[in-house]
């Protein structure tokens, strides 16, 4: 009786369950095609193109991707690329993802044995059916034959991902870049330290043919020694123009120099030429104030202790650390009067006599313990 109720049971929970103990159509294997790239971006400098991307780690049918190929870098000069047909480079992907992987297994692993030795306790593991993002890079140099001196010309770049079996799901979105001709570089940078600043001058770059819609330029970059932060700080048109004054730097630094000749296109694209060698240039500050002017001496002291009031018009430079003032008498040499620089443009003088005559001078101070030379003389009698 009780085997019945179990059969029964089990009739029932089929009648309830239709697909019960029936097999679901068969699903077809996995052509193992990846996604294709969605994100490519493209920027040019000289004759190179450097393109980044995120690599697909699913497949056209939602699933992770089991055996890489290789991606192909393809090129056109079309504006739209229906099919790779023009191959100008190759990365091994699967080689890319598995270092990418190692490479992540090792900071979670140092992560992991720095939070385990913090808290004393093993850390779980998590765990994704969704593999990590891996991005790529690669530079590709243009092949001079599809360089041009048209300013609308372009070439457009795309990436094609291919399976173990060397078949793919389509090209990437395709980038643009222009196609025109880059300049050489120029040469013979170097550059001369003044007061104003860094004057820098180079060879010119020879003129190229003129052509519609495309004019030339030179734009000039700096650094730091030891930092990568490079900054343009100007521009120069092409020609007869070969200085470029920096008056932007600072004091008692070690400067790096290049400059390159850009392509600026008419509607508004601009592509630059390969860099030139770097310029050290280090700028120390050997150069003293200006001279200070109006120098101004009274005296005072009816009916009081004599003194002599000195007044003078302020210097601005940036650099003004203050004043020395000078004096001298009859029958000797000049002696500095201030024991510490004078910080503004004025000095009282008490250390007179009666019947003496003074000559006085200034002279400013700068930052960097350089001293101008005496200003003007201007003299004094205290009755």
């Amino acid at each position: 009786m009780q085997r019945r109720q179990i059969l029964g049971l089990c009739l029932l929970a089929c009648l309830v369950l239709p697909h019960c103990g029936a097999p679901g159509p068969p699903l077809p294997p996995s052509l193992d095609l990846p996604q294709p790239v969605q994100d490519l971006k493209a920027t040019r400098k000289g004759n190179d193109v450097h393109l980044s991307w995120t690599i697909p780690r699913q497949t056209t049918d939602d699933l992770n991707v089991r055996h890489f190929g290789v991606t192909r870098i393809c090129v056109s000069s079309k504006p739209a690329m229906p099919e790779c047909k023009d191959v100008v480079g190759e990365i091994d992907t699967a080689k890319l993802v598995q270092e990418y992987e190692a490479a992540a297994e090792k900071r979670e692993a140092q992560k992991s044995g720095a939070q385990n030795g913090a808290n004393q306790r093993p850390r779980q593991k998590r765990e994704s059916n969704k593999p990590a993002a891996v991005p790529a890079t690669a530079a590709v140099t243009i092949p001079a034959h599809l360089e041009s001196d048209s300013a609308a010309a372009v070439l457009s770049f795309a990436v094609e991902t291919l399976n173990r079996s060397g078949r793919s799901a389509g090209l990437s979105n395709q980038v643009q870049v222009p196609a025109i001709k880059t300049l050489p570089a120029p040469e013979n940078v170097s550059g001369q330290v003044s007061a104003e600043g860094v004057t820098l001058s180079w060879t010119p770059v020879a003129a190229p043919p003129q052509h519609e819609g495309v004019s030339y330029l030179y734009r000039i970059y700096r650094r730091e020694k030891g930092s990568a932060g490079t900054v343009s700080i100007g521009e120069r048109p092409l020609g007869f123009e070969t200085t470029f004054l920096d008056s932007s730097i600072g004091w008692d630094k070690n400067y790096l120099y290049h400059i390159t000749a850009v392509s600026v296109l008419q509607h508004g694209g601009a592509v630059e030429g390969d860099n030139s060698s770097e310029a050290q240039i280090f700028t120390r500050d050997t150069f003293p104030p200006s001279v200070p002017v109006g120098l101004q001496a009274v005296f005072s002291g009816v009916g009081q202790k004599p003194f002599v009031d000195l007044t003078w018009a302020p210097d601005t430079e940036a650099d003004l650390a203050g004043y020395n003032l000078y004096r001298k008498s009859q029958g000797e040499t000049w002696v500095r009067l201030n024991s510490e620089t004078i910080k503004i443009p004025s000095f009282r003088d008490g250390n007179v006599a009666s019947g003496r005559k003074y000559t006085y001078s200034v002279t400013a101070l700068d930052l960097h313990g350089n001293e101008s030379q005496r200003s003007e003389e201007v003299n004094e009698t205290v009755p």
